[in-house]
């Protein structure tokens, strides 16, 4: 029996961008599914709790940039640990993101040129000429999705799931759900694939 992996994640996160293709690897390897909700990480902060980078303890902060170079590392990706458009509004890339999952268009691929974009070839994802060139490149109808991302509709179904995604057990971004078992962070891909693997029964909260 196929499974499904309910993908949440915002394309301004770099955890997201570096487990993004290593996800997909798994995914395919398993033939699961993936279903992709981006989330507005502001809105999912202020539901469970979170803070904005720059307002976490300095400890915090020190250790995520340890992270990134770890992880760079790892997954042997380039990442820019300080791009030149980090922090901006990742809203219309994530809208975008929105518009082709709900279509059946090559949102897997929109997200990984979106992530590169931002965190290897510093460029702006707030930026409509930057998504219009990875629709381009895509071969997708981008007057259509831009105005489509840029639609009331579609503005609301980005609000609803940041709850949504509380609802599901995640806080941050990227975390992947799995039977009802949030995953979260990139981190987690491994444990992700051994329960794949598996099959076995989700672990609930006690």
């Amino acid at each position: 029996m196929s499974v499904t992996i309910d993908y949440y994640f915002s394309l301004i996160s770099p955890f997201a961008y570096l487990g993004h293709d290593r996800l997909h690897e798994i995914a395919e390897r398993h033939g699961a599914g993936i279903r992709y909700y981006p989330v507005n990480l502001g809105a999912l902060f202020s539901k469970t709790g979170g803070l904005p980078l720059p307002q976490r303890h300095p400890a915090r902060q020190s250790y995520r940039w340890l992270e990134l170079q770890r992880w760079r590392e790892a997954r042997a990706l380039p990442l820019n640990l300080k791009p030149a458009h980090f922090p901006t509004d990742p809203t219309l890339a994530d809208c975008t993101a929105i518009v082709l999952a709900r279509s059946g268009g090559r949102v897997a691929d929109f997200a990984h040129r979106a992530f590169r974009a931002c965190w290897e070839l510093d460029r702006d994802i707030a930026d409509e000429h930057v998504i219009a060139g990875i629709l381009d490149d895509l071969g997708e109808r981008k007057g259509d999705l831009l105005a489509s991302a840029r639609s009331e509709e579609v503005g609301s179904i980005y609000a609803e799931t940041a709850r949504q995604a509380a609802d599901a057990g995640a806080f941050g971004s990227p975390v992947y759900v799995l039977n009802g078992e949030p995953f979260w962070g990139q981190d987690r891909l491994e444990l992700l694939d051994r329960a794949l693997e598996s099959g076995r029964a989700p672990y609930r909260p006690l």
